[in-house]
């Protein structure tokens, strides 16, 4: 960390650093709970109120400073300034709110204020083997999960209570919480790539759309399993082997090297040809850490080049809107030959 921190220094020409983010926090320092974290070749400071003090202690290496109101966050951050004297200070403007960031520049002794922009987050896109195995263990229970869910589905249940089982069979599996809010889309419900789940109940012949994910030691798991309540008609099962198809197409094609915007073209090149690509509107995919959506993704518009050791989903879908739509989604690990695929939940068409 120390050599990633030094290099983004010198890049970035600054003196200290502030970090406001929670997801960097955590990362950097180990900190969990709410606070700032100040940061220069002299000086590592956690600032955090009495709620967390003694948890901060536990979990980071940073000299803890609480504030109170004696003791305000603005003279603890202008303390460490004219201790190093500082005189160009980083910030996290993609996170700092304006109104803080307002208060910070009339009341700290600074010279110069520089954006990090995302850079700060880029740290975070090779995963250390110890993230990939957290990351590994939180998929693992998405999969327990999905198994549970399929003998609970049945017509008459709604999706809200679908959702409820979902995170019910995460929490038992080990999970500490979820990556986001889970998204069970049913019938024509699910040509809603987000849907919000609400109590309409599953019927026969719908497609039941369920995209969910958990926490393990705060990293995050993500699946989309799209599976039909009954015998699925030719329609359906037409756009289900089309976005089969594309999705195992780019699981072959991901690798070290490339681009995301190639590996989102293979799949989007197979749902085109088949004459869907009207109704494919988001990116293949994502990056998976600490939080739910990370860069680089797998889009059109992504220049970024993959490494060894970032996280990618893989989710082609089509969505036709009055009638229904697919996604299915693995996440991976993009290796230099290829991926680690860590979803192991099975793909086929499943007729309930």
């Amino acid at each position: 960390m120390k050599v990633k921190m030094d290099n983004l220094f010198s890049e970035r020409g600054i003196d200290a650093l502030l970090i406001t983010d929670p997801f960097n926090m955590r990362y950097i320092s180990g900190f969990r709970g709410e606070g700032i974290l100040y940061i220069s070749a002299k000086q590592q400071v956690l600032i955090t109120d009495s709620r967390y003090t003694e948890a901060a202690m536990k979990e980071s290496d940073f000299v803890v400073t609480e504030e109170n109101r004696d003791n305000k966050r603005t003279d603890i951050l202008k303390s460490c300034i004219q201790q190093d004297g500082t005189e160009v200070l980083g910030y996290e403007d993609c996170s700092m709110l304006c109104s803080e960031y307002a208060k910070f520049s009339k009341e700290l002794p600074v010279k110069q204020w520089i954006p990090m922009e995302q850079s700060v987050n880029d740290l975070r896109q090779i995963k250390t083997p110890e993230e990939l195995e957290y990351l590994r263990k939180a998929e693992s229970i998405g999969d327990a999960a999905f198994a549970a869910i399929l003998g609970f589905l049945k017509p008459g249940i709604t999706e809200l209570e679908v959702a409820a089982q979902l995170e019910y069979e995460m929490k038992r599996n080990g999970a500490e919480g979820f990556s986001f809010d889970a998204i069970i889309a049913s019938g024509v419900h699910s040509s809603m790539p987000h849907a919000m789940p609400d109590e309409k109940k599953l019927e026969y012949g719908d497609f039941i759309t369920m995209d969910f994910g958990c926490l393990y030691k705060g990293y995050c798991s993500d699946m989309t399993r799209t599976v039909v309540l009954g015998k699925a008609d030719d329609k359906q099962k037409e756009i289900y082997d089309v976005v089969l198809r594309a999705q195992e197409a780019a699981l072959e094609t991901i690798r070290a090297g490339l681009k995301g915007c190639e590996v989102d073209k293979v799949s989007r090149d197979i749902i085109t040809e088949s004459g869907y690509g009207h109704c494919f509107g988001h990116g293949l995919g994502h990056s998976v850490g600490l939080f739910i959506h990370e860069e680089p993704r797998l889009s059109p518009a992504d220049q970024t080049i993959l490494r060894a050791n970032m996280i990618e989903t893989i989710e082609p879908g089509i969505y036709v809107p009055g009638f229904g739509g697919v996604r299915i989604e693995d996440m991976v690990i993009v290796t230099e030959d290829g991926c680690d695929n860590l979803t192991h939940s099975p793909k086929h068409l499943i007729e309930l």
